[in-house]
């Protein structure tokens, strides 16, 4: 039976206070590393594993929980992940040694992808109709950008005023109500296929090859902060993880029941957009990191006015994504919002490329790249995510959402280690030619907002190319009222489980349209060219995003 608009609007404050609480706690352990360093006798290097075991975790298990929600039902692992989390949660509070603490974040990581893999399709899910989706979109993308400015501010209020215990305990009355109206609110999606067809589904040996291949790879990435890029241990464990991901692939190929069925990287729109997130996010979270550490290690800023200092992006951010983009996207489309923002996004590195090592002003060097950055997130986000999400079935739609945040993730872990190196080799340099610190830091920090300016421009490239749609003419006049989405690959209301349309407009094989389902492509007359008008996402990524994505390592530029 089809939710009420207040039931849908419910169920979606449900989904929004969930995504909430993993972003938040991606960014608001950030300002208190110092203290739990401190209290708890963290030796340096291992402090650095207080994020990367709730990133490599996370990383590596968001395919798989994805694909578990489509087979096993979407509420049940977005209830089992609430649960774990607000455990986890509470078990890094009262932590009182560095491997408690460490191994509660694993845990803490690993039910965060629980939660973030299968959200996403529960938005799309619950909101057919493309208006209704493109706000719901609006509001997610909103929470999942903001969350990651608002873990810094109260991440610099809890340690400060209180202890770095109650950045963890905020958690628990969030992650209870939301795991207790989930299962009041969300409606039971559980498939009609029976137990052992849903077993079979879940393909034990590709999900063992992926998971491994992601968590080696992230583990990797994490650990060129060590190690370096040319090292023989980043070399071996590299190749080892795309050793996995290979055996991964062919696997998928040959299986009968795949747990991620290649044939959906036929979408042009799906592959697209990944491949453009990953971009974006390498290189704009370095905006939110990059731009902490000159706040803190040049100005001077303590996390209180760190916090306070980049809250106008997520307030700009908002009011972007809820006000104008679904707006924009309806009037023009999500690509031809998508693509100038992303070029404003690049713009917005630029500026901070000029920023002075001393006597710099906050509201004339800083204040206006914020603003920049709020206002190409707010747009771009969305559209990126409307356009990721636009051939998804209700088969599907958890295991896109995965692959989705996988990218995010991934492409979040890579441009940090990258920027870092990068600025930590020039800082280096400088420092070493006679340069003030102040002044090294900043020539390090110049060089990260540039190269980010770089992969915001491959991103731009890669949009324009690989995320076209149909033209919005021929298609608004001919739009059915039961597609959702452009190049969407079937109408909702129709789509038997597990079908699936891609987005070239042929029907998967092993499968069949029912009547009255429509199949769209990229080309295809009838398909509406913009799944957002309606429209409007995703972090982080997200951590701290941006998506929130956790940073790497925190000595990196130290």
């Amino acid at each position: 039976m089809p939710l009420s608009s207040r039931s849908r609007g419910a169920a979606l404050a449900v989904l929004s206070a969930g995504t909430l609480m993993i972003i938040l706690d991606g960014t608001i352990v950030t300002v208190a590393l110092p203290s739990i360093q401190r209290d708890l006798g963290f030796s340096q290097s291992a402090l650095a594993w207080v994020v990367n075991a709730y990133l490599i975790a996370f990383g590596g298990l968001l395919l798989l929980s994805g694909r578990l929600g489509d087979l096993i039902g979407r509420r049940r692992v977005l209830i089992g992940g609430l649960t774990a989390f607000t455990a986890a949660s509470l078990a890094c509070g009262l932590a009182d040694s560095a491997g408690l603490l460490i191994t509660a974040r694993f845990i803490q990581g690993a039910a965060g992808a629980m939660v973030s893999a299968v959200s996403l399709g529960m938005v799309i899910a619950l909101h057919p109709d493309p208006r209704g989706r493109g706000l719901a979109i609006g509001i997610y993308s909103f929470v999942q950008s903001a969350g990651g400015v608002l873990g810094l501010l109260a991440g610099g209020i809890l340690t400060q005023a209180v202890n770095w215990h109650w950045i963890f305990f905020v958690n628990l009355p969030i992650g209870a109500a939301a795991a207790v109206l989930s299962l009041r609110l969300l409606p039971d999606d559980r498939p009609a296929a029976g137990s052992g067809d849903r077993i079979r589904g879940a393909d034990a040996p590709g999900a063992l090859l992926v998971t491994a291949a992601l968590m080696l790879g992230v583990y990797t990435i994490v650990g060129t902060a060590d190690h370096g890029w040319a090292s023989a241990s980043t070399v071996t464990l590299g190749l080892l993880s795309l050793a996995l991901l290979a055996g991964f692939l062919v696997r998928q190929a040959k299986a009968a029941q795949p747990l991620m069925p290649l044939r959906l990287f036929r979408s042009r729109l799906v592959t697209g957009a990944n491949i453009v997130q990953a971009l974006m996010v390498a290189g704009g979270f370095g905006f939110q990191f990059m731009v902490t550490l000159y706040l803190q290690r040049v100005l001077g800023y303590d996390p209180l006015r760190i916090g306070l200092a980049i809250a106008p992006t997520g307030l700009v951010i908002g009011l972007m994504s809820l006000a104008l983009s679904a707006r924009l996207g309806a009037r023009f489309g999500e690509r031809a919002v998508l693509l100038p923002s992303l070029v404003l996004f690049a713009g917005g590195f630029l500026l901070l490329a000029r920023v002075p090592a001393g006597h710099a002003s906050y509201v004339s060097d800083v204040l206006p790249a914020t603003l920049v950055f709020g206002v190409a997130f707010g747009l771009a986000m969305p559209a990126l995510m409307t356009l990721g999400m636009s051939d998804a079935t209700p088969a599907d739609s958890g295991l896109i959402s995965g692959v989705f945040n996988t990218a995010q993730q991934i492409g979040a872990a890579l441009g940090l280690a990258v920027l870092a190196a990068l600025a930590t080799a020039r800082t280096d340099r400088l420092a070493a030619a006679g340069h003030s610190q102040a002044a090294a830091l900043t020539g390090g920090y110049h060089l990260a907002f540039l190269v980010a300016a770089g992969l915001l421009a491959v991103a731009t490239v890669a949009a324009a190319v690989l995320l076209r749609t149909p033209d919005r003419g021929t298609a608004d006049s001919q739009r059915p009222d039961s597609v959702g989405s452009a190049g969407s690959t079937i109408a909702h209301d129709t789509a038997a489980a597990g079908e699936s349309v891609l987005g070239d407009g042929s029907v998967a094989a092993g499968t069949k349209a029912a009547p009255g389902d429509t199949a769209h492509g990229d080309t295809a007359a009838g398909a509406p060219a913009s799944a957002g008008g309606r429209a409007a996402e995703i972090l982080s990524a997200s951590r701290g995003n941006l998506p929130a994505a956790e940073p790497t390592d925190h000595r990196a530029l130290a």
